[in-house]
């Protein structure tokens, strides 16, 4: 994968300004769809991912990520590691890949448990909001262009490159 960089970089030094590196998971179900959260007050989705904490081991920190953004309890042991990728200008992402069967992660029962003061009315307020399974050709309506970039030069996800539009696409196959 041409856009990874070492595994073992979480922070380094670019021309006087840190690069700094968050840790997330794809969760994929058996359909092929990837788990995306909705940022709350924000226009996009994204998948879980954070900083990690003192001492913590970047699979570790993309497992606890994972629970408080979703709710969801992963093991360290399942997931694939895929790398570090740059992500944007300062921050890499170190990524992991995971499996889920729906009947394993129903989204209406995901809950986020971190929160942040809102900056306007100073209320407690989780994260994440919302969460949703898509499509791989879908991501990019929900995902920013960042997210949709970095994913698109993943293995797995070539369907995102592929979209039909069922309006322009011949009816019974015919061209």
């Amino acid at each position: 994968m041409g856009g990874l960089v070492q595994p073992t970089v979480h922070a380094q030094s670019t021309f006087g300004s840190m690069t700094t590196t968050t840790y997330g998971v794809l969760i994929l179900n058996e359909h092929g769809q990837l788990l995306l959260a909705h940022a709350t007050g924000r226009k996009y989705w994204d998948i879980p991912k954070g900083g990690a904490q003192e001492g913590e081991t970047a699979r570790a920190a993309a497992v606890r990520e994972a629970q408080e953004e979703t709710g969801i309890n992963l093991s360290c042991a399942a997931l694939e590691e895929l790398g570090v990728v740059r992500y944007l200008p300062r921050k890499n992402l170190h990524l992991f890949r995971t499996s889920l069967h729906t009947s394993e992660c129903d989204v209406a029962r995901c809950r986020c448990t971190s929160f942040f003061v809102h900056p306007v009315s100073g209320i407690r307020t989780p994260e994440v909001d919302r969460f949703r399974w898509v499509d791989l050709p879908d991501i990019a309506s929900f995902a920013a262009k960042s997210m949709t970039t970095l994913l698109r030069t993943l293995p797995g996800f070539e369907a995102m490159n592929v979209r039909v539009d069922a309006a322009t696409a011949p009816a019974n196959g015919a061209r």
